[in-house]
């Protein structure tokens, strides 16, 4: 325990000496005053846990308790604790949306889950409940700032959540945003779905963890390439999709590409092609899927293979 902690800790003793002494038949209010520098001293208390933490903001606090304990669920009560502050939670949007800390909420990351987006961490102490959070990844994203402006203006807008996510997806191809971003610009509580939608119906190359690439965080959505894939490529379930490049090791069976040799100059992403053409009877079942690259997935299709 700091000296400073000792100090605290002590005057929070006194305080709840003198409120002890009003005795059970003071006025109601009395005693609630008597607890006020009892409750802001606790306020200090928890300040005082972390190093240099009287000396720091609120937000700093949060951010250095979220690195300390990155990929742990962590309960609100603890987070106003460290806090110290009655608006700790506004603190906490703050660093996620536009410092660009990857920190999901409970309910994020259940919206996430039912649509098959999310799923536990290796060794996650507990499961995220609604009031509870969990720094994701302990890299800040510094293009966070410029999205924010960007989540704001498409959020105005006059179109509905899905267009207004697959619009925000649009202006940032090739960038992981986070599923916090999306249900912000879609300000509705079925956006997870909406995504799933534009993934699997509408052909749009959206992965996630969960779908499509295994080295993102969970919790973050990526729009690959921003077009659009064939007709007879989608409507391809994500249970089936998953599947199938689960059984090709991520990797493309015809040149070998994985997620591990993505580089900035050499975009490339996997997609899923189909051995017998729709048009021939081909199905959309896991025998007849097998994983490619979209450079040799395109070729292909340029040859008029089956697609």
């Amino acid at each position: 325990m700091s000296p400073e902690t000792g100090q605290i800790v002590e005057k929070v003793r006194e305080l709840l000496n003198a409120f002890e002494r009003t005795g059970p038949s003071s006025d109601v209010r009395t005693r609630v005053l008597a607890l006020v520098p009892a409750f802001d001293s606790v306020r200090d208390l928890g300040k005082s846990l972390l190093p240099d933490g009287l000396t720091m903001s609120a937000r700093d606090r949060l951010l250095a308790y979220f690195r300390m304990y990155p990929q742990q669920v962590l309960r609100e009560k603890e987070l106003a604790i460290v806090a110290g502050i009655s608006e700790w939670a506004r603190r906490v949007r703050e660093l996620r949306v536009q410092y660009g800390w990857k920190i999901v909420t409970g309910v994020t990351a259940n919206q996430m889950a039912d649509v098959g987006d999310f799923s536990p961490l290796d060794g996650l102490a507990g499961e995220l409940g609604s009031n509870d959070y969990m720094l994701v990844d302990p890299a800040q994203d510094r293009d966070s700032a410029y999205r924010w402006n960007i989540a704001n203006q498409i959020r105005r807008g006059p179109e509905g959540g899905q267009s207004k996510i697959l619009k925000y997806l649009r202006a940032n191809v090739g960038s992981a945003v986070t599923g916090e971003e999306l249900s912000y610009v879609a300000q509705s509580s079925e956006w997870a779905r909406r995504v799933r939608e534009l993934r699997t119906e509408e052909g749009w190359p959206i992965s996630t963890k969960m779908s499509g690439n295994p080295s993102l965080p969970v919790g973050v959505y990526v729009l690959e390439v921003d077009r659009q894939a064939p007709a007879h490529d989608r409507h391809i379930s994500d249970a089936v999709r998953r599947h199938a490049m689960q059984r090709d090791g991520y990797a493309c069976r015809n040149c070998g590409w994985s997620h591990g040799l993505w580089n900035s100059s050499d975009p490339r992403f996997l997609e899923l092609h189909h051995k017998k053409h729709h048009a021939d009877g081909g199905s959309n079942e896991l025998e007849n899927l097998v994983t490619l690259c979209n450079v040799c997935h395109d070729q292909l299709h340029k040859r008029g293979e089956n697609g």
